[in-house]
């Protein structure tokens, strides 16, 4: 796992986690759902088309296509994950793909602040606190997710700053 971040060389990693969101249905259950839309917008567009309401045929096209397009987003944003590597002298949060360019964030582990609601309230951000710079994480998962990603790493740092004293 050392060769696939910019991990400092000769340090053993103390944590390291992958959160992911919660998977998307498979592709062929889409593609089914899609299809039964589309017939359905079919039905009811041929039906408007021979009682005189042919201009709503674009609609229940452009229904479909946006279904379609909501699909695709959601298997895009499924495939993002982000890898926290921690070792005594490095918390390295990488993320996959990089949603503003900034693939990896490195952060001194004897300064980092973990800052979660606990228990969670809607809209509840999983921080990590450095030097007055926020760095969030986890906005994809579940707030019961969040608090558990947030007791470990807590755990892990207070183990880093231990072995550092």
């Amino acid at each position: 796992m050392q060769s696939e971040f910019n991990l400092q060389p000769g340090h053993d990693v103390l944590f390291a986690d992958i959160l992911r969101p919660a998977p998307t249905l498979p592709p062929k259950i889409l593609l089914a759902i899609l299809g039964a839309v589309a017939a359905i917008n079919l039905a009811f567009m041929i039906s408007f088309a021979l009682n005189g309401a042919w201009p709503i045929a674009p609609f229940m096209g452009a229904d479909v296509a946006i279904l379609a397009w909501a699909f695709r987003q959601s298997r895009i944003a499924a495939a993002r994950e982000e890898h926290v590597t921690l070792t005594r002298s490095q918390l390295l949060v990488a993320r996959r793909p990089a949603p503003d360019g900034h693939r990896e964030i490195a952060l001194n582990p004897y300064w980092v602040r973990v800052e979660m609601d606990d228990p969670p309230k809607a809209g509840s951000q999983l921080t990590l606190w450095s030097h007055g710079r926020g760095v969030r994480i986890g906005s994809f998962l579940p707030p019961f997710e969040k608090v558990e990603a947030a007791r470990r790493l807590r755990a892990a740092l207070a183990r880093a700053r231990a072995m550092r004293d």
